[in-house]
This record gives structure tokens, C-alpha cells and sequence, in this order.
């Protein structure tokens, strides 16, 4: 499948082939720090499939493991685009969030769910507005 996407400000824009088939939502507690949310979707593809416009800036996160990922980025906006090898990327990771067609591109597999949020599997008991509504909290 043919996506595009870009980050916030436009200043960074992308075009890829993906295969709709092998999205990722992970849940560690990575993910949940970069993206400000419960998880990221994640839809990888090899390097060579994708086409960038502008030139993000990397932060090199190394894992308890050792294991180091360059966290790709907009560095106008702050835009979480990709993660990837440091060294010698091979495998894009792109972030869903910036992803045109993401309303098309259900995760078909979730990782490290031992960090999940318990409270995901009750989200759908939550009210739900169409468009923005008055937080009881605000």
C-alpha cells in the first residue's frame, strides 16, 4: 500500500510502500514516553520503500537491553516520525500518527503488553463525543 504523511508543521513529508498487514501497536513504556499516549502504532517498512522530504533530526534511545534505536523527528515541531538502526538503517518504523491514511491501517499485532494500560480494554465503556466537548476537568 502507498501511504503518505508529514509532520505537523510540514516542514519534514514522506510517501512509502507498507504492507497494511504488519502494523504494530506496541505498549512499552518507550513507546508510551515518546508518543505521550498508552501505546504507538508502528507501520515498518525497509528504507529503500520510503521517500523523505526535509531532514529530521535523531535521538539515539538505548534500551535496558543495550539495544540502541534512532527516534527520528521533526525538529521545527517535535513530530515523532520513525525509529530505525542507528548505524545502518535497514527497517523504518513509521509512526501512525503522522500517517495520511492511518484511519485505514488497524494494528494487526501488539507488542509488549505487559506494559499495557489495564484501562485500554474498558475504553469503549468511556463517553464518546463526535467532535471536542467541555472537560469536567477544566
Amino acid at each position: 500500500m502507498n501511504i503518505t504523511g508529514q509532520c505537523h508543521c510540514g516542514a519534514i513529508s514522506f510517501t512509502a510502500l507498507i504492507d497494511p498487514n504488519k502494523i504494530i501497536a506496541c505498549h512499552c513504556t518507550d513507546c508510551q514516553t515518546f508518543s505521550g499516549a498508552p501505546y504507538r502504532a508502528v507501520a515498518p517498512t525497509a528504507v529503500e520503500n520510503v521517500k523523505l522530504t526535509g531532514t529530521p533530526k535523531h535521538y539515539i534511545k538505548t534500551a535496558e537491553s543495550g539495544n540502541k534505536r534512532a527516534q527520528g523527528f521533526c525538529g521545527e515541531c517535535g513530530t515523532n516520525l520513525y525509529a530505525t538502526e542507528p548505524d545502518t538503517p535497514k527497517v523504518l518504523g513509521l509512526r501512525l500518527g503522522c500517517v495520511n491514511e492511518r484511519a485505514q491501517l488497524a494494528p494487526t499485532i501488539q507488542i509488549w503488553g505487559n506494559s499495557a494500560m489495564p484501562w485500554l480494554k474498558t475504553l469503549h465503556n468511556v463517553p464518546h463525543h463526535q467532535t471536542g466537548a467541555t472537560s469536567p476537568l477544566v
